[in-house]
Order: C-alpha cells, then sequence, then structure tokens
C-alpha cells in the first residue's frame, strides 16, 4: 500500500504522523501545489491532502487511487463528481475544531468590543505610567451582556458559539444560508432581519452559490453603524472591497476576520492598509489550529483510513 501525504506542514511539525506508516509505505511533502500534485500521486493508493487540487489533472495518471483523505472539513480543492467517476472515496473529517473555532470567535469579538489591543498598546507605550490618574478609557468600549448576537449557520460552530454567547447575556438569532435549518434553540430570521438586528454578527456557514458573497455593499448598508462582524467561516462568503469601504465610510464599527478571499493574503488587499486594531483584526486562518484541534484532526484522518482499509465508509463525502 502507497500512501501519499501531499500537505504535511498543514497540520504542523509538532504534530505526529508516523501513525499513517502502519499502511504502508508513506511519502510525506511539506507542501503540494497544483503544479507539482499530479507527479506526487501518481503512483499512490491512498492520498492525504489539504488545499492541493483533486480533480481530474492531478489524477487522470494516478491509477491507483482508491482513497483521498482531506486534513480537512471544506472539500473546495476536490471534483467529487470526477472522483466519484472513478470510484474514488473522499473522506473528510468533522467536528475536530468546534471548541478551537469557537473560542476564536469569542476572540475576536472580545478584543475589538473591548479595544483590547489599544489598552494594551497604551499601556506599554508608557503613556499610562505617565498619567496621573489610576485608569484609562479614551477609546469607548462596552459589554456584550444585552446585546444582540446574530449567526449565519447554525451547525455545531455555530451552535457552540450562540451557547456562550449566551451565557454571557447575548440575544441570539440566525439565518439559515441553507434554509434548511432544523435549529429551534434560538430565534430564526430572515437575512435582512438579522444585518439588521445584530450587534455582532458571526459567520459560520460552508461557502456556496447562496453564501458567495452574502455579505457585500448591500448588507452592510443594512447593519448597525456599531456592528461588529467576525468571519471564521471562509474569506469569500464577505466581499473584500465592500468590507473595506464599510469600515472605512464608519457604516459598521469593526470587523475580526480569520479567513480571506485568497490566502495568504495578497499585496493588492486593501484591508491590509488598514492598521487600525479596534477596527480590525485579521488573523493568519488559525481558528482551527490549537495543537489539541490538530492532533485529533491527524487522528481523525487514520481512522477513516482503517474504516476504508475494513470495508466501511466512514466520513466519505462521495458515497
Amino acid at each position: 500500500m502507497k500512501l501519499v501525504v501531499l500537505e504535511r506542514n498543514s497540520v504542523g511539525t509538532d504534530v505526529d504522523v508516523s501513525c499513517f506508516e502502519q499502511f504502508g509505505e508513506v511519502d510525506y511533502y511539506p507542501n503540494t501545489v497544483a503544479e507539482n500534485a499530479a507527479e506526487r500521486v501518481k503512483d499512490a493508493d491512498i492520498v492525504i491532502a489539504n488545499k492541493a487540487p483533486m480533480n481530474e489533472s492531478t489524477l487522470k495518471d494516478a491509477p491507483n487511487v482508491k482513497l483521498i483523505c482531506l486534513f480537512a472539513t471544506g472539500f473546495d480543492s476536490v471534483d467529487l463528481a470526477y472522483c466519484k467517476s472513478r470510484g474514488i472515496k473522499v473522506a473528510n473529517v468533522v467536528n475536530y475544531s468546534t471548541a478551537m473555532v469557537v473560542q476564536h470567535t469569542l476572540l475576536l469579538a472580545l478584543a475589538l468590543e473591548e479595544k483590547l489591543i489599544h489598552y494594551d498598546n497604551y499601556v506599554k507605550s508608557g503613556e499610562y505610567g505617565a498619567q496621573d490618574r489610576f485608569s484609562n478609557f479614551d477609546r469607548i468600549f462596552g459589554e456584550l451582556d444585552g446585546k444582540t448576537w446574530g449567526i449565519v449557520g447554525m451547525g455545531n460552530i455555530g451552535r457552540g458559539v450562540a451557547k456562550v454567547v449566551q451565557t454571557l447575556g447575548c440575544k441570539v438569532i440566525f439565518y439559515s444560508a441553507s434554509g434548511k435549518s432544523s435549529c429551534t434553540e434560538y430565534e430564526r430570521v430572515e437575512f435582512d432581519e438579522l444585518l439588521a438586528r445584530s450587534d455582532v454578527l458571526s459567520l459560520h456557514c460552508p461557502l456556496s452559490d447562496r453564501t458567495r458573497g452574502l455579505i457585500n455593499q448591500e448588507a452592510f448598508a443594512k447593519m448597525k453603524k456599531t456592528a461588529i462582524l467576525v468571519n471564521v467561516a471562509r474569506g469569500p462568503v464577505v466581499d473584500t472591497q465592500a468590507l473595506y469601504d464599510a469600515l472605512m465610510q464608519e457604516q459598521i464599527a469593526a470587523a475580526g476576520l480569520d479567513v480571506l478571499e485568497k490566502e495568504p493574503i495578497s499585496k493588492d488587499n486593501p484591508l491590509g492598509s488598514i492598521k487600525d486594531s479596534t477596527k480590525l483584526i485579521i488573523t493568519p486562518h488559525m481558528a482551527w489550529a490549537s495543537v489539541e484541534a490538530r492532533t485529533r484532526l491527524v487522528g481523525e484522518v487514520m481512522k477513516n483510513i482503517q474504516a476504508f482499509l475494513d470495508g466501511e465508509e466512514r466520513n466519505v463525502v462521495n458515497p
């Protein structure tokens, strides 16, 4: 059995991946892009990938591939129809990072609400030590208690966020991006109402034709000027230029992003020019990546492979 790990470093070099060697010979590559994917998978039986494209152009000369395992929940990089036509099973991993993404969502919202980076810089700059009073609150901040927290995408992560912010005193409302949500614990509203009522709006939906560009110029115009937007879903759910304009024109108060339309951030991304961390915080697609979550991820991929070898379909997305 020949296994190929195309993006070994995507789970971090601090996490052990030698568990895959119990299944056969393993080739490890730190990272793989489209241009070298086909050469690396041509002799593989099992491919372990993340963002590397898995489609006809990269798989057509790899006759032995039977299973593609993803170091991820999303499968945007895989042509599922082509894989199904070839009899190649595709397995993802779900819920391994839910706790961490919930935590990061709260972190971004709280840091923006409390102007945390501003106040940390104020102390470290020496300004606090130079003043003659014990406290400083020159930038207005508020409480989450009593505010309305809106959610797009009430899956496991959305529900996790809802549960936590409710304990902080927030009223939770949500919009079902798919239109198929079965959630009854929280108030479900239409999209325009979600925009109009939310003090904090967090995004936890998959990228699809329904959600691409969902938060656009028209959406920002319907939001509160005091609203905070948090995107830990997928970058293209938010229109980059529209967000830049909304922040600069003060249509909304602030945004916290862990995802961008193009990753890593491109030099021409206008958001990169906003240096005020009370207005915008961007983290490098790390919300999923606690050491605990990455360790769980590798373990789940191992279980997906074992299940496949045992004739079972575990987390298969193209049955």
